[in-house]
């Protein structure tokens, strides 16, 4: 085990779904034990995620991060410090609740006091975590006897959904293409594809203009006095490229999306395959390994957008 120390240690950052947590809402004991022995080795673990703080939960808290950069960049947390926390305006936000009233999309907002799920959207989601509850017991005892923590952790029935705190909003696929709704909130949002599978390849993100994972970890880089010579991202979906260009070392999982492997310096296996674990032995972070001198080749860069 190489020593502890601010030079010889790394600020790595790791997405949740996909990377982290599986789609069941567990966390494999390789990953889980990869973290904790990283963190034993002198390095910090930062959680670097779409999900807004409600839906980190004490299963993922337990394992032992160091800080939260929550809502895709929007919501940056270092220790007990909370650095930023940038939020939609409320008429964006009266705008989108409309809009998507309107049109049946079924979404939910993102806040640190919650997450609002509009009208249909439990029925939904039971649909595509349980199938046919009604229909088919099997899934019916599914429901009952094993609750996905996402469900749990929702809010329904609210009669007023124009949230003063809205950190960002998810929407599942519907009959309107994703590229209309890009349209619709040009300029007012930046709309990504969704990194949650079972939501539909024409679900997304409307988040913050400007906001993304690398500008929040280059601040947090700041307030912390360290250099992005030292940083490591390990991700999945679309809203970790920036992080993967901007990191010394970005690491796509192996079940990643093309255009996010292309930009990777390496592809490691699924979460499944112990993806996550195996490129922490690769890059020094466990196991006893020195890290490769990538990191001492590694010049200074500017966030990209």
């Amino acid at each position: 085990m190489y020593p502890s120390s601010t030079e010889s240690s790394k600020i790595v950052f790791i997405d949740i779904d996909g990377t982290l947590v599986a789609d069941d809402g567990g966390v494999p004991e390789s990953a889980a034990r990869a973290c904790r022995e990283a963190r034993a080795n002198g390095h910090l673990l930062y959680l670097c995620t779409g999900r807004s703080k409600p839906e980190i939960y004490d299963s993922i808290w337990e394992i032992g991060f160091d800080g939260l950069i929550g809502a895709g960049g929007g919501y940056v947390e270092c220790g007990s410090d909370i650095l930023y926390h940038k939020q939609v305006s409320p008429e964006d936000v009266v705008h989108l609740v409309d809009f998507f009233e309107k049109n049946g999309i079924d979404f939910y907002l993102e806040s640190n006091a919650g997450l609002y799920a509009s009208r249909n959207l439990r029925e939904r989601l039971i649909g595509l975590i349980y199938g046919d509850v009604d229909n088919d017991p099997a899934a019916r005892e599914r429901l009952e006897h094993a609750p996905h923590p996402f469900l749990e952790a929702l809010t329904y029935g609210e009669s007023n959904l124009y949230k003063s705190d809205v950190n960002k909003v998810c929407f599942l696929e519907s009959d309107m293409p994703f590229e209309s709704i890009r349209a619709e909130f040009a300029g007012k949002f930046e709309a990504i594809p969704c990194t949650v599978p079972m939501f539909g390849r024409g679900s997304g993100e409307l988040t913050v203009p400007g906001v993304h994972k690398a500008v929040a970890i280059a601040d947090l880089l700041v307030h912390l006095g360290r250099s992005v010579c030292d940083t490591v991202a390990i991700g999945d979906g679309l809203n970790d490229l920036e992080m993967l260009r901007y990191c010394a070392v970005g690491i796509a999982m192996g079940d990643a999306r093309d255009e996010l492997k292309a930009e990777a310096d390496h592809v490691t296996g699924t979460l499944e395959e112990d993806g996550l674990h195996d490129a922490f032995v690769k890059y020094g972070l466990i196991s006893g390994n020195r890290p490769p001198d990538v990191f001492e080749r590694c010049a200074e860069r500017e966030v990209r957008a």
